[in-house]
């Protein structure tokens, strides 16, 4: 089966012979476009692997982020412009730029030199321009990188000692032939799947799924945004020398909004997250734009003659944009990478996985911990130390703020007064990926999943936070799957698994971390009894096996105190009760906030089906 976006993440190996394959069909395509259509077929293949450069720089951000960049071009702007000036003969260069300062130009650099100086110039470009754009997510990112194009586009206007502003910057050696843009095609798709089977690149996917749980395990969204911002703008420099040098002129406009737009165009229609769409999206716009620009000076179909149509090929595009985004929004070859038959590479067997982490010794200490919400005092000096090897019961009426002290400890929610420290560590004071990785995991009430990476990758991906090798991450994957049940379902998509399953593969990714503390929100909500039964079985273990202490909050009563050595009771963000089980059914301020009277001595009903609130309504599994 061939390797895909929801299939299991292929070795190196893999990955570079898929790649070899993928490169092997765009030779032959070139080969046989030139054999069969002469200098204009190796004409329209050079445009066709020099955009295909273009493209995959933008997918290479943009794909493993989902982050759609409009900047990209901007780099190649950059590019075209640096590579001109190294390339040109002095005296050339003298003739059509006389005040560009001699230092910058009159190198007369073979293309390959060039190249790598125009490589390095745009990963610089890129680490100044990513201090910004790495820390923005979503739309925002998008516009924040139309803001770059903007800014490079109108410096490049201005600056004509360097560029001759809007007039056409001529003479630049035109050595970007069909064999140049064929081999640099080969290597723009050899960078990008290797960089996606990276650690990196499977990191950022997982942000680019769920950031929020991305962080929460241990990965940090910008800096995984920034690595991918400098390797594609990088690769996006010299693809833009690569143009350059294929039309020998050109004007800053020539990297602006139309280059853009019709890169962008070909990622999406082709599906942004493969380098195998953004292949197939170059070849199917590239054909779609010819086609209509041949109309676009009008046409006879049959009894009817249509007129000249100005700008008929940006129509064109723009609808099969629509089109696509309606009917198939991964695009036409969707999240499947071409890739070779699975017995070729099939799994093998996991080595050993790493030895555990030595069991926590010091206790996870909360000290007077206060949040507040515009006024709203949701958590009021809470203080507790929880124990490590020991499994922690935290429960409450809806809205006692125990979801928000799980938030407050690991960084989601920062305190508004007192501290959270782990040993010496101040955890407070760190974003929630400092806080996992100091050995803090969690899992969440609303479930939070990659949910385009399969279940092994989910919990792959947690692993390489933790600083493991993609071979060592892949075995402790297999010891966490096997640990909590799903080893069946290692190759499936996380967004296909069912319920129970994918309240487990939190479970699974949060002690893929090594975690000495593990805070567990509702776990087993909306759980049947059999599957609430098989996840006590398997939590009940952990603390002996691994030192691991756990944090265990849920409307399940009966779960909860069957599995707790002590429970911690909250009320309105405050303490009520800190003790053991059985003291805490029977005490007057827990019997009053769960029962609502002080007269009642019965305990409080050990069951997740029929637990009353203040109102009289039964409430289960509800929201904290």
């Amino acid at each position: 089966m061939a390797a895909q976006e929801t299939g299991t993440s292929p070795a190196p190996l893999r990955a570079l012979a898929e790649a070899g394959l993928l490169a092997l069909l765009v030779t032959a395509g070139v080969a046989l476009a030139s054999a069969s259509f002469g200098l204009t077929g190796s004409r329209v293949a050079t445009i066709f692997c020099v955009n295909l450069c273009a493209v995959i720089a933008f997918q290479v951000f943009s794909g493993n982020s989902g982050i759609v960049s409009f900047g990209h071009t901007a780099f190649m702007g950059a590019g075209a412009y640096m590579s001109a000036w190294l390339t040109m003969p002095g005296s050339m260069l003298r003739v059509t730029l006389p005040n560009l300062p001699g230092w910058l130009g009159g190198y007369e650099l073979p293309l390959a030199a060039s190249l790598g100086v125009v490589a390095v110039a745009g990963g610089a470009l890129a680490i100044v321009s990513g201090l910004a754009v790495g820390r923005l997510s979503g739309a925002s990112a998008s516009i924040a990188t139309l803001g770059f194009l903007i800014i490079i586009y109108s410096v490049l206007a201005a600056a004509r000692d360097f560029t001759r502003g809007n007039q056409a910057f001529y003479g630049i050696p035109r050595v970007t032939d069909v064999v140049v843009a064929t081999a640099a095609a080969c290597l723009f798709i050899l960078v990008a799947r290797l960089y996606r089977e990276s650690r990196a690149g499977l990191m950022l996917r997982a942000v680019r799924d769920n950031e929020t749980a991305a962080a929460a395990s241990g990965i940090d969204p910008v800096r995984m945004r920034r690595i991918a911002w400098v390797l594609s703008g990088a690769l996006a420099a010299v693809a833009g020398a690569l143009y350059g040098h294929m039309l020998g002129a050109f004007t800053p406009k020539d990297f602006y909004f139309d280059l853009a737009f019709s890169l962008v165009a070909m990622m999406i229609v082709g599906g942004m997250g493969t380098v195998t769409g953004a292949v197939g999206g170059v070849g199917l716009v590239m054909a779609l734009q010819e086609g209509l620009q041949r109309l676009e000076t009008g046409f006879v179909l049959g009894p009817v003659t249509l007129p000249s149509m100005f700008g008929l090929p940006v129509v064109g595009v723009s609808v099969a944009i629509l089109l696509v985004l309606l009917l198939r929004p991964a695009g036409l070859f969707g999240r499947r990478e071409l890739g070779l038959p699975g017995g070729l590479f099939g799994r093998r067997p996991a080595r050993p996985a790493p030895p555990m982490p030595a069991p926590a010794a010091q206790p996870l200490r909360l000290s007077g911990v206060t949040k507040a919400f515009a006024g709203l005092v949701a958590l009021n000096d809470v203080s507790a130390d929880i124990p490590p090897g020991r499994i922690t019961g935290l429960i409450g009426p809806n809205g006692a703020g125990k979801s928000t002290l799980v938030n407050s400890i690991t960084g989601l929610s920062p305190v508004t007064g007192g501290n959270v420290a782990l040993g010496t560590r101040r955890l407070h004071l760190g974003p929630p990926h400092a806080v996992a990785r100091a050995g803090v995991a969690r899992t969440f009430q609303n479930i939070r999943l990659f949910e385009r990476l399969t279940t092994e990758e989910n919990v792959i991906a947690a692993a390489v936070a933790a600083g493991l090798s993609l071979s060592d991450a892949r075995a402790v994957a297999a010891r966490e799957l096997a640990r909590i049940g799903l080893t069946p379902l290692a190759d499936q998509p996380a967004g296909a698994l069912p319920y129970g399953a994918r309240r487990r593969l939190e479970i699974a990714r949060a002690l893929a971390t090594g975690p000495a503390f593990l805070l567990l929100d509702e776990p087993a909500a909306g759980m049947n009894p059999e599957e609430t039964a098989d996840l006590a079985a398997r939590l009940r273990g952990l603390p002996g096996e691994r030192g691991v202490g756990i944090v265990l909050i849920d409307h399940d009563l009966g779960f909860v105190l069957s599995l707790c050595d002590r429970v911690i009771v909250l009320n309105r963000g405050e303490v009520i009760a800190d003790a053991a089980p059985s003291a805490v059914q029977t005490d007057p301020a827990v019997l009053e906030a769960y029962l609502g009277t002080r007269a009642s001595r019965a305990p409080i009903p050990a069951t997740a089906e029929a637990i009353p609130d203040p109102a009289g309504k039964e409430r289960t599994h509800a929201p904290s």
